[in-house]
């Protein structure tokens, strides 16, 4: 294989390189991974707000229950010294707290109920919620095998070309290499082929001293377009 063909092969595996590279990066399994991941994060945070609900709810019924067992025993004591009172301003008094605790009463036997109610509602929409959770998660563990496949897939090629590459870099001298590497550096791809008097890297026409210039050349050299700045292979 000549240099000038050898120049051609290392840039066509270089190029389908960055194909590859960039179809792996921009994989449709790697966009499902992401929206699927993306439910289950929703799904997870879902599951929380709903036990931690439940919790809250749970905390108040219990504070509620608590506070109702307390104005119980605190009206007790009450209608039991008011059986023992006598004059009607003591009774009058003990009357007046006996109101404000049933009022107490009341209104934390509602916050109770209230609660309570939320809490059974969350509990409902928390079991419904887990059995979707398997199929969630299922369909996570499937993009991310299928992302895993795609991913393989690609690497094997980037693998076998890399073999490839070896054997057209090994062809070539260290000064072409370097020259073509700081090249493709710049713009991706290094050299091109003249075609007529088209540079097929920019695909623009040189003039016709231009091309006498290149043609000039030696067989080993490889003039730059002087449109793009790459490596010209006749």
């Amino acid at each position: 294989m000549s240099a000038a063909e050898a120049l051609l092969e290392l840039q066509r595996i270089d190029t389908g390189a960055d194909q590859l590279r960039h179809r792996r990066e921009h994989l449709d399994e790697r966009d499902r991974l992401v929206a699927v991941t993306a439910q289950v994060n929703k799904w997870e945070s879902t599951r929380r707000s709903l036990v931690d609900r439940i919790a809250e709810t749970a905390g108040i019924v219990e504070q509620a229950e608590a506070e109702g067992s307390r104005i119980d025993a605190e009206t007790a004591r009450l209608n039991a010294q008011m059986r023992t009172v006598i004059a009607p301003r003591e009774a009058e008094a003990l009357q007046h707290e006996l109101a404000t605790l049933a009022g107490q009463r009341a209104e934390s036997d509602e916050r109770g109920l209230v609660a309570l109610t939320e809490q059974g509602e969350a509990e409902e929409a928390l079991a419904a919620h887990l059995a979707a959770e398997e199929s969630i998660r299922e369909a996570a563990r499937s993009a991310d095998e299928r992302l895993q496949i795609a991913e393989s897939g690609i690497e094997a090629e980037l693998a076998e070309l890399e073999q490839r590459r070896l054997g057209a870099r090994a062809l070539l001298t260290e000064a072409l290499l370097a020259r073509y590497d700081r090249v493709r550096s710049k713009i991706g791809v290094a050299a091109a082929r003249l075609t007529g008097s088209r540079c097929e890297g920019c695909h623009l026409d040189l003039s016709a001293a231009e091309v006498d210039e290149v043609r000039r050349a030696g067989d080993d050299e490889f003039p730059d377009c002087p449109q793009c700045g790459r490596m010209l292979v006749r």
